[in-house]
């Protein structure tokens, strides 16, 4: 059974390069031999991310990223059983959200700012939807 879990959390500290290259170069070597694809979106200490795959092998990732200690204040913003992914493409897709149009995001929120905190997990979704859509993603590895 394939699943969807869409969470976000807050750094522990500033994000660097190095950090981001290290967590997508973990997701890319252990997501496809557990059959896991997502994308990453991060703006300032915000980090949103979906998960996809089976519901075992996508309890257990997000286990480890909730005990993660390089972020606090993990929270399930959404989960559903799904037919087929949207993100079968990505092992971890990447969006900087710094380099999105301003418009985008007040699209889906109060203020031209990511933060899923303080809208619905479904207007989450909708945002990665249109990132897709607009090629926002970056880090393409299938």
């Amino acid at each position: 059974m394939l699943v969807r879990l869409l969470y976000a959390s807050r750094a522990v500290q500033p994000h660097t390069q190095d950090l981001l290259d290290s967590i997508l170069a973990q997701s890319h070597a252990h997501n496809p031999a557990n059959g896991l694809t997502g994308i990453l979106c991060f703006s300032g200490d915000i980090f949103m991310q979906v998960l996809e795959g089976g519901r075992a092998e996508v309890s257990a990732l997000y286990s480890r990223i909730s005990a993660d200690t390089r972020h606090h204040g993990v929270e399930l913003l959404h989960f559903e059983e799904i037919s087929e992914r949207r993100f079968a493409n990505w092992t971890m897709g990447q969006v900087n959200l710094a380099k999105v149009n301003p418009g985008t995001l007040l699209k889906y929120s109060e203020k031209p700012e990511l933060n899923p905190f303080v809208v619905s997990g479904k207007a989450s979704m909708a945002l990665l939807e249109e990132l897709i859509a607009t090629a926002a993603i970056v880090g393409r590895v299938g």
